[in-house]
């Protein structure tokens, strides 16, 4: 993988100010491909061997670009922390900007039912291969495996060391390092003056502890209501079955929303799964209507949710009804139980999955701490910060990537109007 361009001497000769960008990843280089100026040299440092890395993984393998959301408030919606900082920040650079960042740069994205936007190719690499071809053109340097341990500023100019001994100056210093999982991790931002909110993980599956769910797996259920007891966390989408208990997007939503709470009830909780989206009271109500209609059928042989098999097998297995018992032969009982589990089923969760390509930091630098039209330190001048280094997550669909886009440019805008 091509990372890094050649300077040549009558290049280098020209340059004044220098830019450090602290993280190879999308938001990293966005900020470097979007600083247009030549009086600037921009190096990337980045700890691992390869750079982009969470790009190349994102969306199985298509990197989920951005999302189809255009109202700002709507957009806001979708982040359970960081509304107050990306209020200001989408009115400067949004979806509309990122689409056409990379429609001018030969890559069209396209959208999906959902809202969530590809690039046509369908491969993360033309995302990968585009950002790197912008940093060549701006001369960009990218150096790797390098690790800095300690940031230093004395006479308006930062110092970085890394832990192989190589020393680099900057005028600009951009910390764009991605969600650090410890709070340990933060100590040289807070030794700078900045608040760190606790980290915790976020956008995670949950681990249910029911045996037959097993005979589930893969079993996929297009809207289902889901709420996390003793909370006021709910959240309706789509839910997929798999062999360690629930996945997809309702339980990825929402995991980001209650994931502070869930940490501190160390991922044991209970959950009431409405597997049918309608009120208990309102099914009820139905139900008169929904038996007449299929009286002289067996409850296996006719299901009036549209319900996969295994499942509704299963939710009768739950309630204690065999399934060859007739709809007009339900007693009061068992139908009782049957509308109840079929409403707020009960279902222990002990414990989390994450996965690389969706993992998420909730917490991290204060946003207080920033100043929302340039991403700047407001306790050290030219130090900035971007992408889910910060206290700003949002959920799946584009989301994350939205925000380190936008903050990315806006850092670059600034450095670029300070050397104007």
């Amino acid at each position: 993988m091509l990372v890094a361009s050649i300077h040549s001497d009558v290049y280098l000769c020209a340059v004044s100010k220098q830019v450090i960008i602290i993280g190879g990843g999308a938001s990293g280089f966005f900020c470097a491909a979007n600083i247009n100026n030549k009086n600037v040299r921009v190096t990337i440092l980045e700890k691992q061997k390869n750079v982009l890395q969470k790009v190349k993984v994102s969306g199985g393998g298509r990197c989920n670009v951005t999302h189809a959301c255009f109202v700002n408030s709507e957009l806001l919606k979708k982040y359970p922390r960081g509304k107050a900082l990306l209020k200001k920040t989408f009115t400067q650079f949004s979806p509309t900007n990122t689409i056409a960042w990379f429609e001018q740069r030969g890559v069209k994205l396209k959208t999906e039912a959902d809202g969530r936007m590809f690039p046509q190719s369908d491969s993360s690499q033309t995302i990968i291969d585009t950002l790197l071809h912008a940093c060549n053109q701006q001369h960009v340097e990218v150096k790797l495996k390098q690790e800095v341990v300690q940031i230093k500023k004395s006479n308006n100019r930062f110092t970085i060391q890394c832990s192989q001994g190589e020393s680099y100056e900057a005028d600009y210093l951009v910390m764009a390092l991605g969600g650090l999982p410890k709070i340990e991790q933060y100590a040289m931002i807070q030794s700078m003056g900045h608040s760190i909110i606790e980290p915790t993980p976020s956008l995670f599956t949950f681990n249910a502890t029911d045996d037959l769910l097993k005979n589930l797996m893969g079993i996929s259920v297009p809207e289902v209501s889901i709420k996390i007891e003793k909370t006021n966390f709910e959240n309706t989408g789509s839910l997929l079955i798999t062999h360690w208990g629930f996945s997809g997007p309702a339980i990825l939503k929402l995991s980001a929303f209650a994931a502070k709470e869930l940490k501190a009830m160390q991922y044991q909780f209970q959950i009431h799964m409405n597997w049918v989206n309608i009120p208990e009271h309102k099914l009820r109500e139905q139900w008169n209507n929904i038996r007449e209609k299929q009286s002289a059928l067996t409850l296996q042989q006719k299901n009036p949710f549209q319900l996969p098999q295994r499942l509704w097998d299963y939710l009768l297995h739950k309630a204690e009804i065999k399934g060859e018992t007739k709809w007009s032969e339900l007693n009061a009982k068992a139908q009782n139980k049957l509308i109840h589990i079929l409403t707020t089923q009960s279902i222990n969760i002990s414990g989390k999955t994450t996965f690389k390509e969706e993992f998420v930091t909730a917490g991290g630098v204060d946003t207080k701490d920033i100043n929302p039209k340039t991403m700047e330190s407001k306790h050290v001048a030219n130090l900035y910060f971007s992408g889910e280094l910060l206290d700003v997550d949002g959920i799946t669909g584009g989301f994350n990537f939205q925000h380190a886009w936008t903050s990315g440019y806006l850092i670059a805008q600034d450095i670029e109007s300070k050397e104007m």
